[in-house]
């Protein structure tokens, strides 16, 4: 190991423990933010993690509590060793009054679990929640649920959704108390308004195999909301989503940005997936466009790992394709390290937001920006809500910009969403499963 390479690790070692010891003690066990016993058997048992994630899958097709028991008993009667409790709630199916109790139940079970995730069903009924982050020193990025549409009315739908938004947002948010950490960085003011949306929702025609026309067609929703942003001083984030689209959305995105009306603004951003292969050639391509663009605003960055990863695979071995996504845990780390490196040395060009639950992510993300020599300020750490409450409450507490990522829509709009959640929260090799099976953090800030 060098020099510079032990000042790294010491200085990971110095901001992971002092933000381990911001947590609660409750935050221990991560898993707290659902059902902890359920989510460890799942976690130790793929053919019920399965059968779990294809009841929560239905659950909005459900129309009674008769129906939901016998979806639930029936997904649990593919596992083939049952616990006691499994045992007693299949044999709770047995009769009309134990399926309504068990109905009852799992109806509840999935409806916490929903709200530990989604903040309200609309941007008016989530006000409160976020404006009380933004009180504890907390900003929030709003996600509007819905998957990829299938008709034109639905991508206008959606649009509107955004549009309407985006103005609930930004009314409530001039009433906000002022809070500097939040409000800028030492490229300027932060919107307090922000709102991340899907390409793959404001058009039916994204296909991998006629791209050019799903860019045209998301285009003519995409630019009434970024002229929509501007007038209102509000953040427009476009969200990647999986593997196929991830062309043609970098593309329009780049190319929206580029036109003359959007150079000055509104601020906006997009997002590299740190468990892509080429997700270093795409940041290179952001980068440079970046450097030759030169917009006003800088475009904010948003480094993740990727939440799309069971997909990914599932699909390469169903056509046979090279796997796009890392197989092994540490080499999405590692990949995720040495692209946060790049984006913090491409500042002032770009702005950066490294969203992460992992500590040793980021405790190196804010070492790298110290020893750098940058401001705390100039790096935005983002958490999802439900997953990253403790960490987010912990680096609030220091002063550090963190962003919360606030899915709002209905149980329906939201279950791949929460799937998606869900599966990521019970990996066998994620960090939160780590920090559960009581690891110590000297293993949990080791190099990956």
């Amino acid at each position: 190991m060098s020099t510079d390479d032990e000042a790294l690790q010491r200085a990971i070692e110095r901001i992971g423990g002092d933000l381990a010891a911001a947590f609660p003690s409750s935050a221990r066990h991560p898993l707290k933010a659902l059902d902890a016993r359920a989510m460890e058997m799942a976690s130790s048992d793929q053919e019920l993690k399965a059968a779990l994630f294809r009841f929560v899958d239905v659950v909005p097709a459900c129309r009674s509590l008769d129906d939901l028991a016998r979806h639930l008993t029936g997904f649990l009667d593919q596992v083939p060793e049952r616990t006691p409790p499994l045992a007693a709630a299949m044999r709770l199916g047995d009769t009309k009054t134990g399926r309504k109790a068990l109905g009852a139940a799992a109806a509840g079970g999935v409806k916490h679990m929903a709200h530990r995730f989604i903040v309200g069903e609309t941007p008016g009924s989530a006000l409160g929640v976020l404006r009380q982050l933004w009180l504890r020193g907390v900003a929030s990025s709003v996600d509007l649920l819905g998957e990829a549409t299938v008709t034109e009315s639905e991508a206008d739908a959606y649009a509107a959704r955004c549009t309407s938004a985006l103005e609930e947002l930004a009314s409530a948010a001039r009433s906000w108390s002022s809070r500097p950490a939040l409000e800028r960085d030492g490229t300027g003011p932060l919107p307090r308004a922000n709102l991340s949306v899907k390409v793959s929702a404001l058009t039916p025609l994204l296909r991998p195999d006629a791209p050019d026309l799903g860019r045209r067609d998301a285009a003519g929703r995409l630019r009434p909301l970024l002229r929509r942003a501007a007038a209102l001083d509000a953040h427009l984030h476009i969200d990647m989503e999986s593997f196929d689209s991830l062309e043609a959305v970098l593309d329009l995105v780049l190319e929206l940005f580029s036109e003359d009306e959007f150079r000055t603004g509104p601020s906006a951003g997009i997002v590299i997936q740190a468990y892509l292969r080429d997700s270093p050639q795409q940041l290179e391509q952001v980068l440079d466009w970046a450097r030759a663009t030169n917009r006003t605003t800088p475009l904010l960055i948003r480094l993740v790992k990727g939440a799309y990863w069971d997909h990914e695979i599932v699909e390469a071995r169903q056509h046979g394709w090279p796997t796009p996504v890392y197989e092994v845990k540490a080499d999405c780390d590692r990949n995720f390290e040495a692209l946060t490196r790049t984006l913090l040395a491409a500042r002032p060009g770009v702005r950066v937001a490294v969203a992460s639950h992992n500590l040793r992510s980021v405790a190196h993300a804010i070492a790298v920006n110290r020893l750098a020599g940058a401001d705390d300020r100039d790096l935005e750490i983002q958490v999802l809500r439900g997953l990253g409450d403790d960490l987010q409450d912990a680096l609030a507490a220091r002063g550090f910009r963190v962003r919360t990522y606030c899915p709002v829509g209905d149980l329906v709009a939201g279950m791949a969403y929460l799937v998606r959640r869900l599966l990521e929260n019970t990996s066998n090799e994620s960090f939160l499963h780590e920090q559960a099976r009581g690891a110590s953090l000297e293993e949990l800030l080791a190099a990956p």
